[in-house]
């Protein structure tokens, strides 16, 4: 009876699996409108701006500790599980800027297809400047690379090939008008994984740390893109601080 119990937990420890995060998604390709309407687009600036700040993912996203919102080409992650108040308080001190908020879920609509549907939330709060951003995270170990909602086999992993690389992206999109004033990229790779593997959550802990890594990064180049775009739009007689 004990070699069957045995059996049995062994069988149960093979199956057990960390479950990868759900997609990014290509901010680009949101909203593709022709070349004309694309170039018809303008910025209507207004400073100092007020800007909103919203995270989206791949359709239907889902990780080990949080749910997207949302159906249809993509969804709105509500739980800063990466802005946090520090990141606010960065914000706040941009040129320029009359304020920050992110987008509250009460807003948003439940069918998501276009930078549209989260421009109109973006209106509601008074925003001139929508700040779009995602992540792109992605597993390697032994030379294997594991994607979106792909099940990783818990166990020890030698530390010589194991790796979680996250890619954070984010646009700056005039909420009136569409137009796109700039963008913004980082990416962060974290090793050291060595009996990481042991259970989802450790492993989350480590997704979840490249990710802070790549968005801390993306923040110090949004900053920057930002400083341009305020330079560039902000009117004569407001000069940049």
């Amino acid at each position: 009876m004990r070699i069957v119990v045995f059996a049995l937990i062994l069988l149960c420890a093979g199956c057990a699996s960390y479950v990868t995060p759900g997609a990014a998604v290509r901010l680009q390709d949101i909203d593709r409108p022709d070349i004309a309407a694309a170039a018809a687009r303008k910025a209507s600036p207004n400073f100092p701006a007020r800007l909103a700040v919203v995270r989206v993912q791949g359709p239907q996203y889902r990780s080990y500790s949080s749910e997207g919102y949302g159906n249809g080409r993509f969804s709105v992650l509500t739980t800063q599980e990466l802005l946090t108040e520090d990141h606010m308080t960065s914000i706040q001190a941009w040129p320029a800027l009359g304020g920050a908020v992110p987008i509250n879920r009460l807003l948003l609509p439940q069918k998501l297809e276009s930078f549209d549907d989260l421009r109109l939330p973006a209106a509601q709060i008074q925003a001139d400047v929508l700040l779009v951003y995602t992540l792109d995270t992605s597993f390697r170990i032994q030379g294997r690379g594991y994607g979106p909602l792909a099940a990783i086999s818990l166990g020890v992993v030698p530390d010589r090939d194991a790796y979680i690389t996250s890619t954070a992206s984010a646009l700056f999109i005039d909420v009136r008008t569409g137009f796109v004033y700039g963008v913004a990229e980082s990416t962060a790779k974290t090793s050291g994984l060595t009996n990481i593997w042991s259970s989802s959550s450790t492993i989350d802990k480590k997704r979840v740390e490249a990710e802070q890594q790549a968005f801390d990064q993306l923040m110090s180049q949004a900053a920057i893109t930002w400083k341009g775009i305020a330079a560039q739009f902000q009117p004569m007689a407001g000069p940049v601080r």
